[in-house]
């Protein structure tokens, strides 16, 4: 009884010693009171939308900045610095407003950056002390941009579409949005594009044959679209474009084209960086992983545009991205595209953004709300953090 009467009152003792300790910096927040309080969800989370990458790229000063900043606690500051690269002093300071009580604050501004390396920092700190810090990095100036002009690469895009069948029945967007897709690569991105409308399957053969047997650099890639009807054959468990002889009554599907020859015929193409993208219906079917993800994205470091290209272009590419997966999908209004091309064209349009290079993980963000369901992923030799990159010429 006393042994037991000795161990509560050394507990009681412990107890009545233990202190609260709390600090003001982005490390460390001590609470011995409550073991189980979290000390990563009390800090505020920076959230940047433009720039997106750490290190990004821009001709010209004017940069519209988007970021947000949401915290378990009310906000009490949010700060954004502007700075020139290794300088001590600010070159401008912008304070958020920030009503009482708030735990979330936005940022939509246009700033401007002089040539050269600027940060960008925002500093958080919510009413309870704690403070987050995130920093991104622009280079600004037409010379900064244009030694990616001088990499030895060729960007190719091979556009199939088709909406005018002989068994089935006529589509009346897929050749607009093939021509305008094709249309805004050329002349935006500096793509070699080559249109092929309503084939057969045997000259869709012939084509993807014709470009496995190019010469390409290192660095060259080649987009690939398609555009038309799709079908699933649920006994064979697999998927099919479908051609402009494809008979409706074919037990065999000889006359339709499949995913895994597609699949097979573009994976030994011998360029280093292929991204396939199909608009037709039960397209999710081309891989028979349809869950596989792309990689991550390597965003460090302090290249210059070229260096970053070189880079994201180190690893084999092998990605795809279907207007939907195992279902129909939508053809969309005359003239007015299908829903899925109309996405694609807007980020085409959007041209990556101030730094001029449009990624893979940027392109997704247009079309993560589709009432359809794309799949991206990865096929093939495809290595995982390789890329894609759409760069405005």
């Amino acid at each position: 009884m006393r042994i037991y009467l000795l161990f509560v009152l050394c507990l009681i003792a412990i107890h009545g010693q233990t202190q609260n300790i709390s600090t003001k910096s982005n490390d460390v927040d001590l609470d011995f009171s409550n073991p189980k309080k979290s000390y990563a969800s009390s800090i505020p989370s920076i959230e940047w939308e433009e720039p997106l990458s750490p290190v990004g790229f821009a001709k010209e000063g004017w940069m519209l900045l988007k970021a947000e900043v949401i915290s378990k606690h009310p906000l009490k500051t949010v700060t954004l610095t502007v700075r020139e690269r290794g300088a001590l002093e600010p070159r401008s300071i912008h304070p958020w407003e920030i009503k009482p009580g708030r735990q979330m604050a936005g940022l939509n501004k246009r700033v401007y950056l002089l040539d050269g390396i600027n940060e960008l920092e925002i500093v958080a700190e919510n009413m309870d002390g704690n403070v987050s810090t995130s920093i991104r990095t622009v280079h600004v100036g037409t010379t900064i941009m244009a030694d990616a002009a001088k990499l030895r690469r060729t960007d190719y895009a091979l556009v199939i579409a088709t909406d005018q069948y002989d068994n089935w029945p006529k589509l009346v967007n897929p050749i607009f949005d093939a021509r305008t897709i094709a249309s805004e690569l050329q002349y935006t991105y500096g793509f070699n594009t080559d249109i092929l409308e309503n084939p057969t399957q045997d000259q869709i053969l012939r084509k993807l044959r014709e470009y496995a047997e190019k010469q390409y650099e290192p660095l060259d890639q080649l987009f690939i679209f398609f555009a038309g009807h799709g079908f699933y054959d649920e006994t064979f468990k697999e998927g099919f474009v479908v051609t402009k002889e494809s008979l409706p009554a074919d037990p065999g599907r000889s006359s339709y084209l499949a995913h895994s020859r597609i699949r097979s015929a573009i994976n030994n193409n011998p360029c280093e960086h292929i991204f396939l993208m199909m608009d037709v219906c039960f397209g999710g079917t081309f891989d028979e992983n349809q869950d596989a993800r792309g990689g991550t994205y390597d965003e460090d470091g302090e290249p210059t545009q070229s260096e970053l290209i070189l880079r994201k272009l180190k690893l084999k590419t092998r990605k795809y991205l279907t207007s939907g997966s195992n279902e129909y999908v939508p053809d969309g209004e005359v003239g007015k595209h299908s829903p899925f091309a109309r996405h694609i064209i807007e980020a085409l349009k959007a041209r990556g953004g101030n730094d001029g290079i449009l990624t893979l993980s940027k392109l997704l963000t247009y079309v993560e709300k589709m009432e359809t369901n794309p799949q991206f992923g990865r096929f093939g030799s495809d290595k995982l953090g390789s890329e894609f990159l759409f760069v405005v010429k």
